[in-house]
């Protein structure tokens, strides 16, 4: 049956892994995400589910503990702030090129460095570029409600066990703080399946599996990239999300992602009452990125402004889509700074309908 509670963004994404039927998670804590392991921790899903829990002794630690039970085909799931995620992008590269499935959530802080402890969304490149190395790809998924950062946890695990890909939840801390109103869905089964691709040691009928992602063969390690290269493209075909505002007549359209696009949800209904139509358009997954839609849009607007808690980093993606049928051009506040409407309405004005 499912509930409703009032909670917090990062106690309901806790409280959907246990759902979720997670096999195990392992984290450290760091502002402003804690509250997830501390819940966890509180929950002590052990006795609900039989899941694991564990604070490991860093961020690399807690990534390679992820690989680890990734290999042996469990439902494995770690959470950091972006410092944190720095230390996990080696881990998270090896993971993508061993071709296994986890789900990994960034609730961003500014930065560069330590930064501050306020919102940002300036791990966009990291999280949908590969911040590690290689030619790797995230799924990411960017929730704008705390709904959604329980749908998602779900969705990530399925996505990941799907393409046997690590999925990136891309949230920040004004979504991880906030509280509101969740549909929590029932409780699922840990499942007890063994896949053919993971490694649980040697079996009567049943040969060893060795997980790795080192190829000293260039011939091989090639092999193994275009395969990755194949899988990026089903993604691609076949997983992306995203919702549109009052998109049928807009004639100027914002572009915002997670807790950016619900302020600029306000500056888009700002714009209507002056007589602007604006619409709204917010992708859900950043990778992969919706290209083909914002394209389509594009041959219906002036002009294009992408709304975002950086120095201008998604803005490079829908200019890719756009092709230069219209003017695109960012707004930005960052270092934890958040944008106001009229801020945003202000350079809605200022930078493309007076530019």
């Amino acid at each position: 049956m499912k509930e409703l509670r009032l909670m917090k963004g990062n106690e309901a994404l806790a409280e959907a892994a246990i759902r979720a039927g997670a096999d195990a998670y392992f984290g450290y804590p760091i502002t402003p995400q804690s509250e997830v392991i501390e819940y966890l921790m509180r929950e002590n899903p052990a006795k609900r589910t039989g899941m694991q829990v564990l604070q490991a002794e860093s961020e690399v630690a807690a990534i390679n503990m992820v690989y680890g039970a990734a290999a042996c085909g469990k439902r494995a799931m770690t959470s950091s702030s972006s410092p944190g995620i720095s230390l996990k992008m080696e881990g998270l590269s090896y993971i993508a090129g061993a071709e296994l499935p986890c789900v990994v959530v960034n609730v961003v802080r500014g930065g560069p460095g330590l930064g501050t402890i306020q919102p940002s969304q300036s791990d966009y490149f990291q999280a949908v570029k590969g911040g590690g190395h290689g030619d790797y790809k995230l799924i990411v998924l960017a929730p704008a409600t705390v709904q959604e950062s329980v749908d998602f946890v779900k969705l990530g695990f399925e996505l990941a066990f799907k393409y046997r890909n690590p999925v990136m939840i891309l949230s920040d801390g004004i979504i991880g703080q906030m509280m509101e109103k969740v549909e929590l869905f029932e409780q699922m089964e840990r499942s007890s399946e063994e896949y053919e691709w993971a490694t649980v040691g040697k079996k009567e009928g049943r040969d060893s599996v060795i997980v790795t992602s080192l190829q000293l063969q260039s011939e091989e390690q090639e092999k193994v990239n275009l395969r990755l290269q194949a899988k990026y493209r089903e993604v691609e075909k076949n997983e992306v999300r995203f919702e549109t505002y009052e998109c049928e007549d807009a004639e100027y359209l914002f572009i915002a992602f997670g807790s950016c696009a619900r302020i600029t949800r306000k500056a888009m209904e700002m714009a209507r009452a002056k007589g602007i139509k604006a619409g709204l358009f917010r992708p859900q997954t950043l990778y992969p990125y919706p290209y083909d839609e914002v394209n389509r849009l594009a041959s219906q607007v002036k002009g294009i402004l992408s709304v975002e808690m950086n120095a201008g980093q998604m803005v490079e993606d829908v200019r890719l889509a756009v092709s230069g049928k219209v003017p695109v051009k960012h707004f930005g506040r960052f270092g934890g700074m958040i944008p106001s409407p009229d801020e945003i309405l202000e350079a809605l004005e200022q930078k493309i309908i007076g530019g």
